[in-house]
């Protein structure tokens, strides 16, 4: 019997350059999507919560279901974890009160639960391969965790460090540096350091987009939550359009041709 598609077709793009820029643009909109609703609309954390975990379920369903990669679908499934991180990890830090440090510990704890878990039911995690709705749970799950605790980690080095939100983004972004030299000039893990990038670039586009919305007496450039996240969705989307357009269809004469034709 001929092996199914499902079980021969990639359903997670290519980790290249236009992958990171859509990510940190994706993480930032979602920063200021999610304040949008909770604060400025004034649904509150818990409520804005909730509908966001509905929108992210509903769309890494219909991500599992389809039987090939979709990249407004993926990048889509990625947003709800983005706004549904950043009221999430708001209503964790400040109405539960467990504070930056707890809601952190928490999510990091979580995450790690999350990973091993999905070594020890599949035998390895991966980032760049996934093809089974199984490895696609493990796979959204770790990455709602760690858009979530990226949030955390954002608040907490402007606020509770006191390095405001350029002088976070400017920590974040020499760490990220950092995990690329890594990658450029070591043999470590390229799994693990592309977690420890995904995880990192979420507080950067947290502290980008508090810098954008939050008040001057902040120190932020006082944008309002709703005209940032339209002039970030436009960017995402038209990034979105630029990269599937520059992955030219390839011959679908077997399997290796199909997978050359899902990245971003």
């Amino acid at each position: 019997m001929a092996p199914s598609k499902r079980m021969n077709l990639n359903k997670v793009p290519h980790v290249v350059l236009s992958f990171w820029v859509i990510k940190i643009l994706a993480t930032t909109l979602g920063e200021t999507g999610g304040d949008a609703v909770s604060m400025t609309l004034g649904l509150g954390y818990a409520a804005s919560t909730a509908l966001f975990i509905a929108l992210f379920a509903v769309a890494v369903l219909v991500q599992i279901r389809v039987r090939q990669f979709h990249p407004a679908l993926y990048w889509l499934v990625i947003l709800s974890t983005t706004t549904a991180g950043t009221t999430l990890s708001d209503f964790l830090d400040r109405t539960a009160h467990l504070g930056y440090i707890g809601g952190s510990a928490l999510l990091i704890a979580i995450l790690l639960t999350v990973l091993i878990v999905w070594r020890l039911a599949l035998g390895k995690i991966s980032f760049d391969h996934v093809v089974t709705p199984k490895a696609e749970a493990f796979y959204w799950a770790a990455i709602l965790a760690s858009n979530t605790l990226g949030t955390a980690l954002g608040d907490f080095t402007a606020d509770d460090a006191g390095l405001g939100f350029l002088g976070g983004a400017a920590l974040f972004t020499g760490v990220l540096a950092l995990i690329l030299a890594a990658y450029l000039f070591t043999k470590v893990s390229r799994t693990l350091l592309f977690w420890l990038a995904f995880v990192l670039t979420r507080p950067l586009g947290a502290t980008v987009g508090d810098a954008l919305t939050k008040s001057h007496s902040e120190g932020g450039l006082a944008l309002g939550t709703v005209p940032a996240s339209l002039i970030l969705a436009l960017s995402v989307i038209a990034l979105i359009m630029f990269a599937a357009r520059r992955a030219k269809p390839a011959e679908k004469s077997d399997s290796d041709a199909l997978l050359d034709t899902v990245g971003i």
